[in-house]
């Protein structure tokens, strides 16, 4: 009886902690690209499809698995001749690069509430390195699987890093992108 006990409490102390799996809500989820314009003003992009996941596992906020992917041809920006410019050659080149990607697979909480996820982003098939400042609506550590995750990521790029590097005298190179997610359990 003593062995079974031993073995049971083993068992406990390593067994791993639990992981919970969540899938992006694109319906309730948003992605914009802000850039600045004619040193004047900014304009903006919207990325309105999109799909992704993450893993949480609370005991183990460091090990996360996160994966979202955008469709660039889907791409909407302030007006028609805008939005053409971006999803065409000198931009996001949606016809043969229909999806931008960020990766993240470690994060580091800065408190409760906030932390920085380590990954990467491709678009036009070249992949840069990128962190992202994370703040999120609920202690990520609190995470049961059953709740929707809500949260704010923003990182800034820069543009020419990715081979857009039209039109340099007017639009800037540092792109502010903001997510606005809600990921629901499965």
């Amino acid at each position: 009886m003593r062995r079974l006990f031993a073995l049971a409490a083993f068992a406990t102390i390593t067994a791993a902690p639990p992981s919970y799996r969540y899938q992006l809500d694109g319906a309730r989820s948003t992605v914009t690209a802000r850039v600045p314009y004619l040193a004047l003003g900014s304009k903006t992009a919207v990325f309105p499809a999109m799909k992704g996941s993450i893993r949480i596992t609370p005991d183990r906020l460091d090990d996360i698995d996160l994966y979202v992917e955008l469709d660039a041809r889907a791409l909407t920006a302030g007006n028609s001749g805008d939005t053409a410019s971006l999803r065409g050659r000198d931009f996001f080149d949606v016809a043969r690069y229909p999806t931008v990607t960020f990766s993240g697979h470690r994060m580091v909480m800065t408190s409760a509430l906030t932390a920085r996820l380590d990954g990467a982003i491709t678009a036009r098939a070249i992949t840069r390195p990128a962190s992202l400042a994370i703040t999120f609506r609920d202690p990520p550590a609190r995470a049961t699987g059953r709740d929707p995750v809500m949260l704010r990521a923003t990182t800034t790029i820069d543009r020419r890093q990715f081979g857009m590097t039209a039109y340099g005298w007017a639009v800037g190179r540092n792109v502010k992108i903001t997510i606005d997610a809600r990921l629901v359990p499965g």
